[in-house]
């Protein structure tokens, strides 16, 4: 284990902690499953109309939550995003543990935009402790500045890799995320104590994915992510008791809806003459969940209007953004990238009695169907509900704030709790 964090204390003896129960929907936050939670709901401050970004995947949430700011600013588009590598338009994976050097290579550059691992950097330091994706994980601050640990490695400053002894060297799911939160507690925040500690569960999203919503599988693993938002919040008063120079966060990065069905977006656009062949690189999509990001490449875009119209006509498309729309959503508007995509969605309730439907993008690179289970990406009424708590520094007590509030506010609300500017942000403090 690495003792310590950064050679400097944190800035002003303040400290931040953000705890992510990823994929949690507000709804799905019982007293019977989650204990904890519904007990915080009351006694923090609660953000009930906190929403996700778009596309609402982790990896896109992970790069705002860490940035303060939206896709088009950081340029992370999604789960998966086309880059061109020098031979066109290819659709990868960016949870994949190579696609932060991939995007590097192809753009220059990682995130256009400052973490908050860079501006702590020198001012007592950052930590993640992740169990999602490599790239959800490593886009917490993917050049370096502080400590990520996850299973697939670690590394501290400078991207240095640290000992395979060092990485987090456990599963998905509930126990893997036990695990880590202990670890946590002892090696992060009572021993190093750097100015943001991050922890990142994989549950409930991991058993949302492979088991239907609300179903007795996936409300244990809401029940496991409560039981570690717990221990977490009594080592967090067990080290500051008046809570005057800690900062919590718990929060969800998205919900989720049920998979209506795969539509095989490529398929329909190579037989509706729209796209070259499955393999060209004029047309690319990139399945995101419940919604989906087209690129076109230059001697494809006199096909964009075409192409818009056959998306107007199809059952499957909810809402479409191309052009200057794009920027509603928060996306780029002058890229490669040509229609954004929020699949359609229903009120259906599932067998469990969980309301939401969407129609999913099929994605080759998932290995899996999810029809009939959990999946997100869009803009869904379900998937745009993730939860807030907040608790300590200024941020009040026993309040619920009806104000909406999203990924890109908790940046600069860590940023004022420990004295740092939110300069070039787009989000706000919470309160």
């Amino acid at each position: 284990m690495t003792k310590s964090a950064n050679s400097n204390p944190p800035v002003g003896g303040k400290r931040a902690i953000l705890m992510v129960c990823d994929g949690l929907r507000r709804d799905l936050i019982t007293p019977q499953h989650a204990p904890t939670l519904s007990r915080l709901a009351g006694e923090w401050c609660n953000f009930k109309s906190h929403t996700s970004v778009f596309p609402s995947t982790t990896r896109v949430t992970s790069a705002s939550i860490a940035t303060g700011c939206l896709p088009a600013r950081h340029g992370l588009a999604g789960n998966t995003m086309a880059l061109d590598e020098g031979e066109g338009l290819v659709c990868r994976n960016a949870g994949e543990p190579d696609f932060r050097d991939r995007m590097r290579r192809a753009t220059g550059q990682t995130l256009r935009v400052p973490t908050l691992a860079q501006r702590l950097a020198g001012r007592g330091g950052s930590i993640v402790y992740s169990n999602v994706s490599p790239g959800a994980a490593y886009f917490q601050d993917p050049d370096g500045y502080g400590y990520v640990y996850h299973p697939s490695g670690a590394f501290g400053p400078g991207l240095e890799p640290l000992p395979e002894s060092d990485w987090l060297r456990i599963e998905k799911g509930v126990a893997g995320d036990q695990v880590m939160t202990a670890r946590f507690c002892e090696e992060v925040l009572r021993i190093r104590r750097p100015a943001l500690s991050v922890l990142w569960l994989s549950e409930p999203d991991h058993t949302g994915h492979h088991t239907p919503l609300g179903s007795p599988a996936h409300r244990e693993a809401i029940a496991g992510a409560d039981a570690c938002v717990a221990k977490v919040a009594a080592a967090v008063e067990a080290l500051d008791p008046a809570w005057q120079d800690t900062l919590m966060i718990v929060c969800s990065d998205h919900g989720h809806e049920t998979g209506e069905s795969e539509v095989h977006i490529e398929e329909l656009l190579v037989a509706a003459g729209l796209k070259e062949s499955l393999a060209s690189s004029d047309v690319v999509v990139a399945p995101n969940g419940s919604a989906a990001l087209i690129y076109m490449s230059e001697h494809a875009a006199a096909r964009r209007e075409e192409l818009i119209g056959y998306l107007q006509t199809q059952e499957w498309v909810g809402r479409l953004y191309a052009g200057p729309e794009l920027a509603e959503v928060g996306l780029e508007t002058d890229t490669a990238l040509a229609v954004a995509i929020d699949m359609g969605k229903s009120d259906r309730v599932n067998e469990y009695g969980v309301p939401g439907y969407s129609y999913l993008a099929h994605n080759a690179m998932a290995g899996k169907d999810y029809t009939g289970l959990g999946q997100h990406g869009g803009l869904g009424a379900y998937e745009q509900q993730p939860f807030l708590f907040a608790r300590g520094g200024d941020i009040p007590r026993r309040k619920e704030v009806d104000r909406p509030s999203a990924p890109v506010d908790i940046a600069p609300t860590i940023a004022r709790h420990l004295g740092l500017p939110q300069d070039g942000m787009d989000g706000k403090p919470l309160v």
